[in-house]
């Protein structure tokens, strides 16, 4: 079945970096939109970046300028690149893979952003 691995999760100090990547198997990976998701407890999930097949990229206020989504079509992956990080970017990050009726989901990388 289709698998989505997400990796590069852990602790990391505020004002810091981190790249998160998603590799994805049995999947026609190149017509698929895209996206990082995440979960903080008790809230609701939420998009923080999105990217269509053609490369068009979504961000919302909270990540815009700090997040780069990017994906490599010959590789199966997306990545989060994720700059000057802050504690509220503390969560559960997932990577999802979106087309038509079409929805898969990654297990998880917990981030955790503290000094």
């Amino acid at each position: 079945q289709v698998q989505l691995v997400e990796s590069g999760g852990g602790l990391v100090q505020p004002g810091g970096s981190l790249r998160l990547s998603c590799a994805a198997s049995r999947i026609f990976f190149s017509i698929y939109v895209l996206g990082w998701y995440r979960q903080a407890p008790g809230k609701q999930r939420e998009l923080v970046a999105a990217i269509t097949s053609g490369g068009s990229t979504n961000y919302p206020d909270s990540v815009k300028g700090r997040f780069t989504i990017t994906r490599d079509n010959a590789k199966n992956t997306v990545y989060l690149e994720m700059n000057s990080v802050k504690p509220e970017d503390t969560a559960v990050y997932y990577c999802n893979a979106h087309y038509q009726s079409l929805d898969f989901w990654g297990q998880g990388t917990q981030i955790t952003v503290s000094s």
